[in-house]
């Protein structure tokens, strides 16, 4: 029994072994420029915060090449330091843990971005009021992931992108460059996503429409109601125009009854004593 587990922990630390000098090797690899990185789905997690995940660390990613390899690049400076976006991929993965992050989806970012950069900055300058080469380079990072899912991840809700673009920001940006970036984002959906955004306003529509129609149902009662209390409240308030009036042209004038009984009392001495003039 004794030799069998030491068996058992000779083959796990020979397993151990042999897999660490693999992840070197395919570090190596990467860094030569030789990409072995696995994109099969049981690889990674693929859940929405693992998806976030990879859109940070590529917002992080491609910050670093853009002050580096791409300013290089465009100085005419590459041979003095390259950086290519394929060396921070790896260092990134041997120097944080990755098993909670969507590693597909970011070595895509990584590799698709950084090769259509040049498309993805003509989709931006056409809705910026300034050079693209005058963004700070976070805001430039934050609008490349979303022209890139904009256009060619068609499966991402706009209204997605423009959100997750917000968080980026939020998590590395500066306090006012959201109102750059969701103006930049939202012209391009409307150009890129024509059809969805038409398809979520119509829907927006309708809904606004039902609840018009709604409360248009529910107010007539409401107005009736309220039409008849203030029409009782009319008719139970004497106004000046429905209190009695006493004329003094009229002869039927009401009295109380000590008044009647006086004028009674009066009637009878007038009679009496013209009875008695006449025998005279």
């Amino acid at each position: 029994m004794t030799d069998q587990l030491k068996r058992a922990i000779s083959a796990a630390k020979t397993a151990q072994a042999n897999d660490g000098q693999a992840e070197a090797t395919r570090i190596a690899s990467s860094s030569a420029g030789d990409q072995t990185f696995d994109m099969s789905e049981s690889s990674y997690k693929t859940s929405h915060t693992a998806i976030r995940k990879a859109r940070r660390f590529a917002m992080q990613g491609l910050y670093e090449w853009l002050v580096t390899d791409r300013r290089f690049d465009v100085d005419g400076k590459l041979g003095w330091k390259a950086n290519a976006p394929h060396d921070i991929a790896a260092r990134t993965r041997a120097t944080n843990a990755m098993h909670t992050v969507h590693i597909g989806y970011y070595h895509e970012m990584m590799r698709d971005i950084p090769e259509q950069i040049e498309a993805l900055d003509a989709l931006i300058s056409q809705h910026l009021d300034r050079e693209v080469d005058k963004l700070d380079t976070v805001e430039h990072a934050i609008l490349l992931i979303g022209a890139y899912e904009l256009q060619n991840r068609v499966e991402i809700p706009y209204k997605v992108v423009l959100d997750e673009a917000m968080k980026l920001n939020n998590h590395f940006g500066a306090t006012d460059a959201h109102k750059l970036i969701n103006a930049v984002l939202d012209k391009m959906a409307g150009e890129l996503r024509a059809l969805e955004v038409q398809a979520d306003t119509n829907a927006n529509l309708r809904t606004s429409q039902k609840a018009a129609a709604k409360q248009s149902e529910a107010n007539p009662v409401d107005s009736t109601e309220t039409a008849a209390e203030t029409e009782s409240a009319i008719v139970d308030e004497p106004t000046a125009s429905n209190k009695p009036r006493i004329s003094a042209n009229k002869t039927n004038v009401k009295r109380s009854s000590a008044s009647k009984a006086s004028a009674n009392i009066s009637d009878f001495k007038a009679s009496k004593k013209n009875a008695n003039d006449t025998k005279d």
